[in-house]
């Protein structure tokens, strides 16, 4: 599926993005979103998927001790009717019009937690109702299926509940795991994971694990405040990059 060094580096670096991200920095995650869909088109959340998985198990013990699965039920219906929705619209939009799409719910989110920053009473209210945790769900649903892309949206909300960052991304690992192995099928169904593009993931698996090394270990670094402007500022970035490519 590669045929120049040129694309070989471009799909290694996505591959270290994407540890990186599930290790708790989603905004670099997403850099291995516009890699792939340059090299691979609307095809590029199938190819990137397996990748996506083999981080969720690496991520997931690292994190299990710091959360639990309650969270994840409550987002789980929500998200499995955004991502029927996600499946629709995959199927049905053109491809330029999905980066647009998500830029667009990335930045509505972020608009949300800046919100947060200005009327903190108010917008503790709103992160705890049931309402507004159906609308991130749904939200996270429709992103993961349409680009691969939900992180910064699934951060942004829980951040917004007040979480500590190890306690989110535990979360986020049993989230994303499960919600992961769900679509597998279905994008096998569509065509975009087919046997040659899990010969690439293959490949990809000690990169990956690489990136999940690295950003486990930075993480640790990383004061919560400071992480959570960074999500802030990396999801903007990601946002704009995804409105900008459409």
């Amino acid at each position: 599926m590669i045929d120049s060094t040129s694309g070989w580096f471009l799909v290694s670096f996505a591959a270290m993005c994407v540890g990186l991200g599930k290790a708790g920095f989603s905004g670099l995650g997403l850099i291995a979103v516009f890699i792939m869909a340059e090299l691979f088109g609307k095809a590029s959340v199938g190819v990137l998927l397996p990748m996506l998985i083999v981080a969720d198990v690496s991520v997931y013990p690292m994190f299990r001790k710091h959360a639990s699965w309650a969270p994840v039920w409550k987002l789980v219906p929500p998200a499995l009717v955004g991502m029927a929705i996600g499946f629709f619209l995959l199927d049905w939009i053109p491809e330029q019009w999905a980066k647009p799409v998500i830029g667009s719910i990335i930045l509505f989110m972020v608009a949300l937690q800046l919100i947060r920053q200005c009327s903190n009473d108010f917008f503790d209210k709103l992160a705890h109702s049931n309402g507004f945790g159906a609308a991130a769900g749904g939200f996270a649903g429709i992103a993961t299926t349409i680009a691969n892309a939900a992180g910064p949206v699934f951060q942004l909300y829980f951040l917004a509940r007040r979480l500590p960052k190890m306690e989110l991304i535990g979360i986020g690992a049993r989230f994303f795991l499960l919600i992961n192995l769900i679509k597998l099928p279905f994008m096998g169904g569509l065509n975009f994971t087919t046997p040659e593009s899990l010969l690439l993931n293959v490949k990809l698996v000690p990169l990956i694990l690489l990136g999940v090394f690295f950003g486990r270990h930075l993480l640790q670094l990383i004061s919560q405040r400071v992480f959570e402007w960074m999500i802030i500022g990396f999801a903007i970035l990601a946002g704009v990059r995804l409105i900008w490519a459409g």
